[in-house]
């Protein structure tokens, strides 16, 4: 593989959110989605785009620590991967923000289906689903850390998407070896 400036450039953006992830935040206001959504996008070949968002989640996760939803997070990331790739030859503010909120409730979906699933708090039917996705709206709703997770993400995807796409752009702009793919 032949590192170019621009996968150079694409896989610092993708490792600079991890390392995101390790310095105090709001609950749910990290890169994650945004990673996901941007290495997609932006790397060419579909083993990079997969590989690259997910070996920098992995890592900071080795720092953080895993929990019992790992799977459903790590789905979420390779579905949201595949949104970056379907939009990858779309790329403007419009389709990156409508992807961005896209990714957001897929994740939240996906992950308080986890969570109804594997916890015991629940019933094991539509009612007991339905429990946990309003729960997981309200989780952590006081305003001290932010507004609620599921906003909280959807305002970091929207954040941390328009910096990294942004930073492709322009950097592509100033630096013409980015710009070739």
């Amino acid at each position: 593989m032949k590192l170019t400036p621009r996968i150079k450039f694409i896989i610092s953006v993708i490792f600079i959110g991890a390392f995101m992830r390790l310095i105090p935040h709001w609950p749910n206001f990290t890169p994650i989605a945004a990673i996901a959504l941007f290495g997609g996008a932006s790397l060419q070949k579909k083993h990079l785009a997969f590989a690259i968002p997910l070996i920098a989640m992995f890592v900071s996760d080795l720092i953080i620590g895993f929990h019992s939803y790992m799977a459903a997070v790590y789905i979420s990331f390779a579905i949201v991967v595949m949104l970056g790739r379907v939009l990858a030859n779309r790329v403007n503010i419009k389709t990156v923000a409508i992807t961005s909120i896209t990714a957001s409730v897929i994740f939240f979906l996906i992950t308080n289906f986890a969570a109804w699933l594997a916890s015991p708090i629940y019933a094991k039917d539509f009612a007991g689903l339905m429990q946990s996705y309003v729960a997981g709206l309200a989780f952590f709703n006081d305003g001290a850390y932010g507004i609620s997770f599921f906003v909280n993400d959807i305002i970091s995807g929207l954040v941390f998407n328009g910096v990294f796409f942004g930073s492709l752009y322009f950097a592509q702009k100033r630096i013409p070896a980015i710009a070739k793919i």
